[in-house]
């Protein structure tokens, strides 16, 4: 098969679509032909590297795998050849495409305990695009933050894959969503998303503005996975018993935190780390009925993986890029 491997790790001149092994099945397992993949920061960690977590070059990553099912491993049964699956990427053997071999290859081996059906109304590109931002979004605002009605929900960095998840699952839920992001254009179209009120953090304080729409009182819970310097301005918009939760530091992950906030307004500061296969099929179940509408920035062939990294590099993304295969 054909594969993008990262040859080593650094810029995006290092990934080659060359001659890889084919995977070797094993009892239990699934083989899939990928036919999509989506590109996620995880991949641009992983092909950039992480202080602290070596990755063993050459290597694949891709988490959030589409495809077809090619060949079933000894002892497999529910599935059959030819059914459309989505991957769910953390396997017991470690997280595909970080730990091990992932999916932007022509082949990917899966357990078949790690398979969801995508429903017959979804496109590869589209199903694609909803594995690791949806599920990720859906742990984070439901099984941690317990989003309620009419609460206020803040989301800062909202243009993103995961961010448009949030916003998307929030208003689903009956929240009132404030999506903060990068520019006006971005702001414009977060409304359109269901976002109830915008912030451009490029031209305001997102943490006074935030305060200033929540009538002064504090807003319950706010999604923050870019860290930096916007994690002490997003504890001063919490109400007294909010939460703040967060999935990952794309902006850095060494920020100060002034505990005072932390303690006179009893905030709960909560880590969401993955989701579980429920939160994918249920988060496809919902794309499928046109309740939850993943948004494509650009679909590339697997080839321009460079120009797909580029483009999440750039923060020029609005929604998902998805890669075909």
């Amino acid at each position: 098969m054909k594969a993008l491997v990262i040859e080593r790790q650094g810029g995006v001149e290092n990934l080659a679509w060359r001659d890889w092994p084919d995977p070797q099945l094993r009892a239990g397992d699934v083989l899939v032909r990928v036919r999509a993949v989506g590109l996620n920061h995880l991949d641009i960690f992983v092909r950039r590297g992480m202080p602290g977590f070596p990755v063993k070059t050459p290597f694949i990553s891709g988490g959030d795998i589409v495809g077809e099912v090619a060949a079933l491993g000894a002892g497999v049964s529910g599935w059959r050849v030819g059914e459309r699956v989505a991957v769910h990427p953390m396997t017991p053997e470690g997280m595909m495409g970080e730990a091990i071999q992932g999916g932007m290859a022509e082949l990917a081996r899966v357990p078949a305990t790690h398979l969801v059906r995508v429903p017959d109304a979804l496109d590869d590109l589209t199903a694609a695009a909803v594995p690791i931002n949806y599920a990720t979004a859906r742990r984070m605002l439901f099984a941690k933050a317990r989003l309620q009605l009419d609460e206020r929900l803040l989301v800062l960095g909202a243009s993103g894959g995961v961010g448009i998840a949030c916003v998307q699952f929030g208003k689903l839920a009956g929240a009132r969503v404030i999506a903060a992001a990068g520019s006006r254009e971005k702001c414009e179209r977060l409304r359109e998303q269901g976002a109830d009120e915008v912030i451009d953090y490029a031209r305001e304080d997102f943490s006074r503005e935030a305060w200033r729409l929540s009538g002064k009182q504090g807003v319950d819970v706010v999604v923050n996975f870019t860290g930096g310097e916007t994690w002490n301005p997003s504890l001063k918009t919490l109400r007294k018993g909010g939460r703040l939760v967060t999935c990952g530091a794309t902006a850095g992950f060494d920020a100060a935190t002034d505990i005072r906030y932390v303690w006179v307004r009893e905030l709960q500061i909560l880590g969401s780390d993955g989701y579980t296969l429920e939160d994918i099929a249920a988060s496809l179940r919902l794309a499928a009925e046109g309740r939850l509408k993943p948004v494509l920035h650009s679909v590339l062939p697997v080839q321009q993986a460079a120009e797909g990294h580029r483009l999440l590099e750039s923060r020029a993304v609005f929604g998902k890029v998805v890669l075909k295969l």
